[in-house]
């Protein structure tokens, strides 16, 4: 077996598609088709299920792609550990997050006291995130959703409360509180299906006893906060957020029930190779929102 076709296995059993995995390869479909084909005869199996011109990937196939992404993720590890031995490696770090907003500031006080580190930032769904941890392709993931995995671990760094916002002429404007249940008739302004924050407002929807009637979806919290005020809808709104809003003229309100909380927290995987630079931010991080967690808690009580 060879690197390449082992390459052209994995790109072939994620798209599950032998035209588009070409297209993504840049090779033509014939070669891409015997090459697969000649690793299956080496491995005296097939990896697909053909059926005309579909394809799908087999029990045997995923066995062994789990096995590719491993080793390519090993390979990928060493080529680290090498730079950062030769001195190759610049310090550059790798962030996944499915809560943008609270990065401005955390990485812009992680730059102060280190300036000469590079970031490179996703804002991706739960399972984009999982897959590119598996894969080796970032260092960390902030998800308000645990991300569960072989070798991954999950540190919870702080619990926060989820509000709800409304326009200031709603008819709850006056209101510090309510069970959620009095705005199932409402139309949402909402994260994106796939995003840890839909899928946990979309929960406490349902043991509020209704589905949410979404108006808006997207994946900028700064647009979902604007169409509020414009009057366009209500939406959810985490802790953290309502604390870094500037001039929102929309009005908050407390769900007292069901109980609406989530818990953010840092992702990694146990198999990754981390320059000194990275384990600084990890600890960084860690130290960040436990002072975040302090101030919080100190304006509940004021």
């Amino acid at each position: 077996m060879e690197l390449l076709q082992l390459q052209y296995f994995q790109t072939v059993a994620r798209l599950e598609h032998m035209t588009k995995a070409a297209e993504k390869l840049q090779i033509a479909q014939p070669s891409l088709s015997k090459t697969i084909s000649r690793l299956e005869e080496d491995l005296g199996v097939s990896l697909f299920d053909r059926e005309h011109r579909k394809i799908r990937l087999n029990a045997a196939g995923r066995k062994f792609l789990n096995r590719v992404d491993r080793a390519f993720a090993e390979l990928n590890e060493g080529r680290r550990e090498i730079e950062e031995l030769t001195d190759q490696g610049q310090k550059n770090i790798t962030l996944a997050v499915t809560i943008p907003r609270v990065l401005p500031d955390l990485l812009g006080t992680f730059l102060t006291k280190y300036p000469d580190v590079r970031f490179q930032q996703f804002l991706k769904s739960i399972t984009s995130m999982k897959q590119l941890l598996i894969e080796g392709e970032i260092d960390y993931c902030i998800s308000s959703v645990p991300i569960e995995g072989a070798d991954i671990r999950w540190e919870p760094l702080i619990t926060e409360e989820i509000y709800l916002i409304v326009p200031p002429d709603h008819r709850l404007a006056g209101r510090e509180s309510i069970e959620l249940h009095e705005v199932k008739d409402e139309p949402f302004i909402s994260m994106n299906t796939g995003f840890g924050f839909r899928s946990l407002t979309d929960q406490f929807c349902l043991e509020a006893g209704f589905v949410q009637h979404i108006a808006f979806e997207g994946d900028e919290p700064a647009v979902i906060s604007d169409l509020v005020k414009k009057g366009l809808g209500v939406a959810f709104v985490s802790e953290l957020t309502w604390l870094h809003q500037t001039g929102s003229s929309s009005h908050k309100i407390r769900i007292t029930e069901p109980m609406c909380q989530r818990t953010i927290g840092l992702c990694w995987s146990e198999k990754r190779y981390f320059t000194p630079t990275a384990q600084q931010f990890r600890l960084f991080v860690i130290d960040y929102f436990s002072a975040v967690n302090s101030l919080r808690l100190k304006k509940k009580d004021e």
